[in-house]
Formats: C-alpha cells, structure tokens, sequence
C-alpha cells in the first residue's frame, strides 16, 4: 500500500478534493480553525471558467485566467496541497484512495466540479468537443486558426465552408458567449488576416434544443440576446436539438443538415462522482444527492458541495441549484461555518442561496444582466460584466494582465495570439481523445 507524503497532524484532517470556486473557497474560511486541511486537484492551478471562452477565441492567455493554488494558499499554515486524482472512497474506513496513495480523513469534501455532458450520444462524444478545462480551450484555439490556414489552400468555396462553419450547441451563457466571441473574429479579425477568405464562407451557428435562449432569464432579455447575436450574424436556432454528428455532417432534429468539422458543445453539464459511493445518492447526471447542511445521505462527515451537490430545499429550484459559481462559493463558506460547529459539537446550519443575479456577455459594447429586480443590456451591462468577472479573477497579476489585454483589444479591434502551438490539434476526434475527462 503506497503511503502519500502528507504530514501528520494530531487534529481532525479535512480532506477536500477539488480546486475550484467551491474547495478554494471552504480553504480558505477554514483557515485560522484548528484542522488540517489537505486539497487534492488533478491539476495544480485553480481555473477561472467564465473566462474559457476568451481562451478558446483568442482573446486571453491561458495562464491569464489559471492561478497556482501554491500561491493563493502559500501563507495558509494549516493547509497541505497534493496533485492527485482520486480514485475511489471507503467511507467505512474513512479512507481516500488516489492515485499517491491512501489518505485518511475526519471530513471529506468533494467540490469536483463538473463535466461536459453529451446525454449519452456517444457519436457526438467522439466527434464534439466540450470547453470544461484549459487544455480544451487552448486545443480549439489552435484548432480554429489552423482551419483558417488550410482553407487558404483550398480554391473550392464548397470544400471551405465546412472547415469555417462553426457550430455552437446550448443556448445557456456559455453558447452566447462563444456564439458572440467567433462572430466577432468573423467581423474584426477575418479581413484583416484572412483577407483572401470572403467572409461569407465563413457561418457561425447556435442551436439551442429548448425554446429560448439563457433560459434562466427574462423572456425580454432572452428576445434582446437573440437580436443582439443575430445583428452579429449568428445564425440562431431554437427549438432544435442536434441528433447525429459524423465529425463531417450534423443532423439536427428538425431534419436539417450543417456541414461542419467543428462542433462546440456547451449544452449541459454532469457531475464527476467518485467510485465506492452508494448509487441511491448519485443521479444520472452524476450529482451526489445532500442534504441542507451538504452532507451525503447517510454519513456525517463526507460532504459535496457546488457542481456535483444535488441539494433541493429550496422552492425555488426544484431540480437543485443551478450549476454556477455562486452556488460553489456559498456552499464553501456554509460548509466552512458548519464544520466549525461539528468540531464544537453545536447545532449545524441549513443552506440558502442568495441569488445574486446573472450576467452574459455578446460581444462588444454587448451584454445582459440580471439582479435584484434590475434587468440591463448593451453597454452598461457590458461594463458591469466586465468589472465583476475583472474582480473576480484571483491574484493581482491575472487583474492586471486581463485588464490591460481588454483595454487593447477594445482600442485596436485586436485579438491575442493567434498562433498554432501543436499541430495535432487539426483533428477534432483525436483532440477529444487527448483531453479526456
């Protein structure tokens, strides 16, 4: 049995896995309690994912949006950090197994974020490609350029529009915002580096299988979306879900057919569970079922929280909290305040989420928002966007670097480098494979 290199501590351990908004954020309010807190994360970088999308587009560096989880727990004394990837549970032994060994817990907290979900097509799987981590987004970066590259070598406008056809698939914040991002490089960055490519082989779509866009909003802002992405020249599509996907050809539901070697999928998300726990808490979606206080059915001290916490005692959301940041984040502190309470033996405290409202950007000077009764849209919403995504990004540096990147792109219509790093990005199949999950 491989034993992990982790100190020993005569105080209760709690194990958390996961770097996200959420394990970050329950870290951290633990802070100056008298545990040892253990983080594990397959990577050694906590990801800014609202940002992903200006990766993928090259809007922004990756490592503008990453940040070393070293660095925001380097003066945390009571914090062990470990690369890992957890493996399996034995919750009746109270033991993690990962991939560095067996490690012993008091509390256990999952914050594992969650996944691409594909509802079980397994050809779109193998064919799409999903924006959940930084090596996707840099992959359909250098994915995308390199199509512009090889259609300048094709003199059959028939044979260049499926290689400049770019399809987005969900409706939700993240399809709008790829949507707006790709019919801006059509718009500003096209003539000025391809300017042998009309820009009218070059089509972005989005399909969205429900029967508006941003679900989660207003009819009114939803209709204010739809316009804004169509005065760009996305060819939007509601009340269409996509059925087949070849990696040549897509078969929407209505019968249709786009011929497209680039399919983005950002129509639903699915929780990573973790093997050896009971299946009656875990859904299809792969969400651990919890109760109030976050804990999983039948045990006291393994709890889940954020993307992979199914939690329903809220009325206002029936089928869980949304899988958003806030959620993460507020059910970090929660938690946090509650373990203080299990160790002083008192009374937990229920969870309640505070929305505080949702925000989505189209392009430029383009944006919607929504909170505390108010519902904005074009450039103010647009400027508020970008200061609360600007505030929350971790580390000076990041702000800064982020900051002065938008301030040139909005002056110089420019983008960031668009550059090919790895040329076996040019097979969308083989990019699937190389990810992972």
């Amino acid at each position: 049995m491989i034993q992990p290199n982790i100190p020993e501590s005569a105080q209760p351990r709690v194990v958390i896995v996961g770097g996200g908004f959420g394990g970050i954020n329950l870290a951290k309010q633990l802070k100056h309690a008298p545990v040892q807190i253990v983080l594990l994360d397959r990577n050694n970088y906590h990801l800014f994912q609202p940002l992903l999308y200006q990766v993928s587009t090259a809007g922004l560096e990756p490592d503008s949006i990453a940040f070393p989880l070293r660095g925001i727990f380097r003066k945390q004394k009571n914090l062990v950090f470990r690369m890992a990837e957890v493996t399996g549970i034995r919750t009746a032994e109270n033991i993690l197994e990962t991939g560095i060994g067996e490690i012993h817990y008091d509390y256990l907290v999952f914050a594992t974020g969650s996944n691409t979900n594909f509802f079980g097509n397994k050809a779109i799987e193998d064919n799409a490609i999903g924006m959940k981590s930084l090596i996707e987004a840099v992959q359909i970066r250098n994915y995308v350029v390199k199509q512009f590259e090889e259609s300048l070598l094709l003199k059959n406008p028939e044979e260049i529009k499926p290689k400049l056809n770019f399809v987005m698939v969900g409706g939700g914040p993240t399809g709008v915002e790829l949507a707006g991002a790709f019919a801006e490089l059509r718009k500003y960055i096209m003539p000025k580096d391809y300017p042998d490519l009309p820009q009218s082989l070059m089509n972005v779509y989005l399909i969205e299988a429900g029967p508006k866009l941003l679900a989660s909003f207003s009819e009114k802002t939803s209709e204010r979306t739809m316009k804004a992405l169509q005065e760009l020249g996305v060819r939007v599509m509601v009340n269409t879900g996509v059925k087949e996907y070849d990696g040549h050809t897509i078969t929407l539901s209505n019968g249709e057919t786009i011929q497209s070697q680039s399919l983005l999928w950002s129509a639903g998300v699915k929780g990573v569970p973790v093997t050896g726990l009971p299946q009656d808490i875990l859904l299809p979606n792969g969400r651990i079922i919890v109760n109030e206080f976050n804990q999983l059915k039948g045990y006291d001290n393994v709890f889940a929280i954020g993307d992979i916490a199914q939690m329903t005692n809220d009325q206002r959301f029936p089928k869980g909290y949304p899988m958003v940041a806030q959620v993460a984040i507020q059910q970090g502190k929660n938690l946090a305040h509650n373990i203080r309470l299990l160790l002083e033996k008192k009374t937990l405290k229920g969870f309640y989420y505070k929305d505080l409202g949702s925000m989505a950007t189209i392009g430029r000077n383009r944006a919607v928002a929504e909170f505390a009764n108010m519902r904005l849209s074009g450039y103010f919403a647009w400027i508020v966007w970008m200061i609360v995504h600007l505030m929350s990004l971790l580390g000076f540096r990041n702000k800064l670097v982020v900051f002065i990147n938008w301030f040139y792109r909005y002056f110089t219509y420019e983008r960031g480098t668009r550059i090919i790093i790895k040329r076996g990005a040019a097979n969308i199949v083989k990019l699937r494979q190389t990810v992972g999950v």
